[in-house]
């Protein structure tokens, strides 16, 4: 194999990879390394944000619409990380103008921009929580999410060995193990007693 080739291949590799990590125009820029939990103690207002998360709630006003957000991690391309395990907190963030709360619906993914201004107290439950509150200049909701269905492990999980053709199932005698795919029961026999 010739080095220009190599080189080639290298450089094409590269660009790809590059394309497939690129942050949508409207999220780029560059942004203070703040997170919303860093940001509840004060001292940060007037610091441009990128953070993103999951919808709490929408809850659209007389000016602006306000979303209240369960803060993530981003990844390469802005978009939330799904990990239950690594939120960053809660945030509120509002824009300009009504967002209708039955497409910005609880669940789905959003990723702002903008100023940070404060912070509102709001109850979760009977705690009093600060909300640092970001001045939004964009609000990009993603689109959902290809649903992975797999068993028995839950999402994601794939197992050879369950499936359309494969699986326990009951036959004469108890349960057995074969090539059929969740769980058999023979059919029923009706008997049908005719009056004479």
């Amino acid at each position: 194999m010739s080095p220009l080739f190599r080189f080639l291949s290298l450089a094409a590799a590269t660009a790809l990879l590059a394309a497939c990590a690129t942050v949508p125009q409207p999220l780029q820029g560059n942004f203070a390394p703040v997170t919303s939990t860093g940001a509840q103690q004060g001292g940060a207002n007037g610091t441009q944000v990128r953070w993103g998360g999951d919808i709490i709630s929408t809850e659209p006003g007389q000016q602006s619409t306000c979303f209240y957000v369960l803060g993530r991690q981003l990844d390469d391309q802005a978009r939330p990380i799904r990990d239950n395990t690594n939120t960053q907190g809660r945030f509120v963030a509002c824009r300009a103008g009504f967002y209708d709360p039955e497409v910005f619906k609880p669940g789905r993914e959003i990723t702002v921009t903008g100023t940070l201004q404060g912070v509102v107290s709001r109850k979760v439950g009977d705690y009093d929580y600060a909300y640092p509150r970001v001045e939004a200049n964009v609000v990009y909701l993603w689109p959902k999410r290809p649903m992975v269905v797999g068993y028995p492990y839950g999402p994601g999980w794939y197992d050879p060995f369950w499936g359309p053709y494969w699986g326990p199932y009951w036959g004469w005698g108890g349960p057995y193990w074969g090539a059929w795919g969740g769980w058999y029961a023979p059919p029923a026999v009706i008997v049908v007693r005719r009056h004479r």
